[in-house]
C-alpha cells in the first residue's frame, strides 16, 4: 500500500462549532460536519505527516480504536473529502510552500481500494 499525505485545501471555509468542525468546499459548495475522529484527522492534515501516522497517533491513541478499522475508515474519509476538494492527497509530502502549490503531482479524488 502506498503511503498517503494529506493537506487541507485553501479552497474551503471551516469553523469549529460546539465541538464539531464544519467544513464547506468552495469548489462545489458541499458542506460537511465532522465528528471528533474526522476532526482529529482533518486538523492533523499538514501535508507532511503520513496518513498512517496520523491514524496511529491522533485516532488510535486518542479514541482507543483498532488500527485496521481506523485505517480503513480514515481512507474512506480522506477519499470522500478529496473528491470534494477539501483535502488534497499525494503519495509524498507536500513542499513547504503549501498544499495549493503542489502542482501537477497533487491528487484530486482518490479511488477506494
Amino acid at each position: 500500500m502506498t503511503e498517503k499525505y494529506i493537506a487541507r485545501s485553501s479552497q474551503i471555509a471551516a469553523r469549529m462549532l460546539g465541538g464539531e468542525m464544519m467544513v464547506m468546499s468552495s469548489v462545489d459548495s458541499t458542506f460537511f460536519t465532522l465528528n471528533e475522529v474526522a476532526t482529529a484527522i482533518w486538523q492533523a492534515a499538514d501535508g507532511r505527516t503520513p496518513l498512517t501516522e496520523i491514524v496511529a497517533r491522533n485516532v488510535c491513541e486518542e479514541f482507543e480504536v483498532d488500527i485496521d478499522i481506523a485505517r480503513r475508515d480514515a481512507e474512506q474519509f480522506v477519499n470522500e473529502l478529496s473528491h470534494h476538494g477539501i483535502l488534497l492527497v499525494r503519495d509524498r509530502p507536500f513542499d513547504s510552500a503549501g498544499p495549493d502549490s503542489a502542482g501537477p503531482d497533487s491528487v484530486g479524488p482518490v479511488e477506494a481500494t
